[in-house]
């Protein structure tokens, strides 16, 4: 019999909670809500609110199929809050947002991971936060990732702007700018300039261009996520790697101090002390007293 629960008022059935999604480590189904619930929610809910959520889901594990969605899933409640979204094939396209407990945990009972979009849902494609994602080409890891981050970070303070660092759950790091609302297009390109300036700067470390041949040994800057059709991994969410992995924040001195590739893996089981030590290291984001605009632009 499937369990029913009540969150917020809301009655929600939670499936299969016995069923081993991480085989590497055991970890239940039942063990993936409660992290949601009773670990991260009061972090990972505002980096959500009131954006369009995509979801990768992997209902079987991370070891079975895995779909990636961006339509309201069948069965959606008719309390969970949808957006319009521009989509240049389907004008009236819907996506889901996840405002509250309830409807992040209806979300999770699914099995997902959470991307989010670099922009809100009241102005689509006008972001207020701009992203790099530093993704190694083997043999690189993330240490080189970091090595990478410590010259963007030194480049963008040098624009006025903040930056703060997140692992992405898998093998990279992500860079996130809190930003007055800017279009999306005029933060793609600055991004990827920065990128560029990257590859000009660090030319044995860094790279601007996708092209596999070049990726060896080297960091991907990859600014495209910056499009407003573009998504990144939600801060706090579970990724459908071998074990459960975090898409964890992290501090300044931890970048600086990676010198191994484990150094910067964060597993379900180690939010909860990680939270109670740091809060939540992405807070900045929120505070539209962090937010500057970019260069050129009027304050």
């Amino acid at each position: 019999m499937t369990p029913i629960t009540e969150v917020e008022g809301r009655r929600l059935s939670l499936s299969n909670l016995d069923k081993v999604l991480y085989p590497a480590t055991g970890t239940t189904k039942g063990e993936v809500l409660h992290y949601y619930a009773a670990t991260v929610a009061g972090a990972i809910l505002p980096h959500l609110r009131d954006r369009p959520v995509s979801f990768l889901r992997y209902p079987d594990g991370p070891g079975g199929q895995l779909f990636f969605t961006k339509n309201p899933p069948p069965g959606t409640p008719d309390w969970v809050h949808t957006t319009p979204v521009p989509r240049s094939e389907d004008q009236a396209a819907r996506q889901v947002m996840v405002q509250d407990l309830a409807s992040l945990m209806w979300a999770a009972n699914l099995v997902v991971e959470f991307h989010t979009p670099q922009w809100r849902a009241d102005a689509p494609e006008t972001a207020d936060r701009m992203v790099f994602d530093l993704d190694p080409g083997s043999p690189a890891s993330v240490v080189q990732c970091c090595a990478v981050a410590l010259w963007l970070r030194e480049r963008l303070a040098a624009d006025g702007l903040f930056a703060y660092g997140k692992t992405s759950g898998s093998k990279g790091l992500h860079l996130l700018v809190p930003l007055e609302p800017t279009p999306s297009a005029e933060v793609s390109a600055y991004a990827k300039r920065l990128a560029v300036e990257a590859e000009s700067a660090l030319p044995e470390l860094a790279l601007h261009r996708m092209k596999r041949a070049l990726r060896p040994g080297k960091v991907f800057v990859d600014f495209s996520q910056n499009s407003a059709s573009k998504t990144t991994a939600t801060p706090y969410t579970l990724r459908a790697r071998t074990e459960p992995t975090v898409s964890a924040p992290v501090t300044w001195d931890e970048i600086e101090g990676c010198r191994d590739p484990e150094d910067l893996v964060f597993r379900a089981d180690g939010m909860a002390a990680r939270l109670e030590r740091h809060g939540d290291l992405l807070g900045p984001l929120l505070d539209p007293d962090r937010a500057r605009p970019l260069p050129g632009q009027a304050a």
